[in-house]
């Protein structure tokens, strides 16, 4: 790629003559860090501010005009990548939607009603073992205007019998525009057997598929959950690339049934995680559109690969720790989503990770802060108002063309193995997303990978959550790992009266200890250890202060040059009052001169793997 002096004699102009000076920029600051000279650094040093997605993807520092590529066609035309519908209603934008279902169906049909005459538009109804009996289906969905709020079922194994209770309840609906109706009827086979979640069989679908084409409304048999794999761990690109792939699978299946093509197609909706990467959201909508629109395309039916996209706020991203900060993971999720075209949007509550009640809050209140989300984007900041605001940039344009290239990859792996039943029977589809959820719990781990509340600036002060909260413990939640560590501190608390504790022994000024006391004292908390900070000691008065501490461990933060000075008599004083765990926040370097009972027991540094490092220090003191 030519920099702006590189033009000249047998080469083009450069389309952004600047760069060649924000390069040299880049140069400039990236050689003071790192304390080189600006020669030493790479040809196009602006590479090593590249950053990695899970997906292999890589995300520039500055996308410009050297980035652009072709226009993309309106929404409405085919590949649907600037949305599926060229004449959606700016004043209504998305569909907002909520989940709704208690095994009480009045309760169940208060929270509808409630939720559509305060700003809702759509709802998804647990039916059976997610919420209503099946028999009461009609009194659930009593007053609900159909025309105007689409309906989908969450019913799992009993959708087919639900759909019959939806069926009788819509054939005594008045309405003459009968198409104006819209149902989802959620059958999802193929992704809930990847989840382990019960469901009806292939078969069954298409003959629930069947029923559907020969309804006046317009109702869809099936949903390709997308969210299912994004639980187990998946990258953006698996989680498109498996969705797609199950695609066809159905598609396979009902054509194969004797099903149209074209109806085939008309029975398909697609569900996919929101996360709080907005643009990576955004992306991630977008890129869905254009794979399903190839896939119709070789299918022979380009017209119709405008599928429906349900976005969901990733369930993976909540935190129990802390968790009014899921409002704003939700609210970033939920601008995502909506930027990107997805047709409806649901926001989770902020403390659906917790038991109803551990917050002392109302679900009527975290209902009406999950859609008030939703409104507050769509009547105040009017996202709704246009369709694909973020066409034209270069970062967003070009990641939803890699994106989309890298999750038709991960499809063709999946016919490669046989299919999507192939991949799933063989484990190589979860063999696949295992790998990445992996490496991204290492990167949490390690703190490489921030989760506000849990991993990073944790708040101790908070309630301890209940018995009830602790044994909900999921492996799925990135900050699980974190979670169960203070859930041992949580256990602790209530056996003993206090919480873990450990001694932070401040050497030398604040200037030379601050950043590795607020440091320690933050990746302390994340596991559940209070930090004593007595300020800054002189080493004669550190075995006074461990005495006074009460604490078994303790971690020693200063300047290396410092702890060249006083390191090995600071670690004395401590074991001689009896600390039976002395850390030092920083390099093992920075105290190699010392050994025996002078040397620290363990280091505190960047990148440790703090889970592990916590968990060990937790069960020395008996949590």
């Amino acid at each position: 790629m030519p920099i702006g002096s590189e033009s000249g004699a047998g080469l083009a102009p450069d389309p952004v003559p600047e760069y060649a000076a924000w390069r040299k920029g880049v140069a400039g600051v990236l050689a003071k860090v790192r304390r080189v000279d600006a020669a030493e650094l790479p040809a196009e040093p602006e590479h090593l501010l590249d950053e990695n997605t899970y997906d292999g993807l890589t995300i520039a520092p500055l996308y410009t005009r050297r980035d652009e590529l072709p226009e993309q066609p309106l929404p409405g035309a085919f590949p649907y990548v600037r949305g599926g519908d060229a004449t959606r209603d700016p004043q209504r934008g998305w569909f907002v939607g909520a989940f709704v279902g208690s095994a009480d169906a009045a309760s169940t049909n208060r929270a509808i009603l409630t939720g559509l005459e305060n700003g809702g538009s759509a709802l998804s109804l647990g039916i059976g073992a997610h919420g209503v009996p099946v028999t009461q289906i009609a009194t659930a969905l009593s007053g609900v205007l159909f025309e105007l709020a689409p309906l989908t079922l969450v019913a799992g194994a009993e959708v087919a019998a639900g759909a019959e209770q939806v069926f009788e309840v819509l054939d005594g609906y008045p309405l003459d525009d009968r198409a104006a109706i819209r149902v989802g009827l959620g059958a999802a086979p193929l992704t809930s057997a990847f989840a382990g979640a019960d469901d009806i069989g292939i078969e069954q679908a298409v003959e629930l598929a069947r029923r559907a084409i020969a309804r006046p409304e317009s109702v869809r048999a099936i949903t390709v959950d997308g969210t299912a794999f994004h639980d187990a761990g998946a990258a953006d690109a698996q989680e498109l690339g498996a969705s797609i792939a199950a695609g066809l699978a159905y598609l396979r299946a009902l054509t194969t049934a004797g099903v149209d093509i074209a109806d085939a197609f008309g029975q398909l909706e697609f569900r996919y995680a929101a996360t709080d990467d907005q643009f990576a959201t955004i992306v991630k909508f977008r890129a869905a559109r254009r794979l399903w629109a190839r896939v119709a395309q070789v299918c022979g039916a380009p017209g119709f690969g405008a599928a429906p996209q349900h976005a969901v706020t990733s369930a993976a991203m909540m935190t129990q720790r802390d968790p009014w900060v899921n409002l704003l993971r939700t609210t970033l999720a939920a601008f995502g989503a909506g930027v990107g075209g997805a047709d409806s949007v649901t926001v989770a509550p902020f403390d659906s990770a917790l038991p109803a009640g551990e917050l002392g809050v109302s679900q009527s209140f975290s209902d009406r802060m999950a859609r008030n989300i939703q409104l507050l984007l769509l009547e105040e900041s009017r996202l709704g108002h246009v369709q694909d605001p973020a066409a034209g940039s270069w970062y967003v344009e070009s990641l939803t063309d890699e994106l989309a290239a890298k999750a038709w990859e991960f499809m063709q792996e999946i016919e490669s193995a046989g299919g999507y039943p192939a991949a799933l029977d063989s484990g190589l589809l979860a063999a696949r997303i295992a790998e990445t959820a992996a490496a991204r719990a290492a990167d949490i781990a390690h703190r490489k990978t921030a989760v506000t509340g849990v991993n990073e600036f944790p708040n101790l002060a908070e309630a301890p959550l209940s018995e009830q909260a602790r044994a909900e413990v999921s492996p799925a939640r990135y900050g699980s790992a974190f979670e169960a560590l203070r859930n041992r501190s949580d256990a602790y608390l209530a056996a003993q009266g206090a919480r873990p504790k450990a001694l932070i022994v401040a050497l030398g000024p604040v200037a030379e200890h601050n950043a590795r006391t607020i440091f320690t004292a933050n990746v302390l908390a994340s596991g559940g250890i209070e930090s004593v900070n007595p300020g800054p000691l002189a080493v004669d008065a550190i075995a006074a202060a461990a005495a006074d501490s009460g604490a078994r461990i303790a971690v020693l933060c200063g300047a290396d040059k410092r702890y060249a000075e006083q390191a090995g008599a600071a670690v004395e004083a401590l074991r001689g009052a009896g600390i039976d765990t002395v850390l030092l926040a920083g390099p093992e370097k920075s105290v190699e001169q010392y050994s025996g009972t002078q040397r620290p027991d363990g280091y505190l540094t960047l990148r440790i793997d703090a889970v592990a490092v916590l968990s060990q220090l937790l069960e020395k003191v008996g949590a």
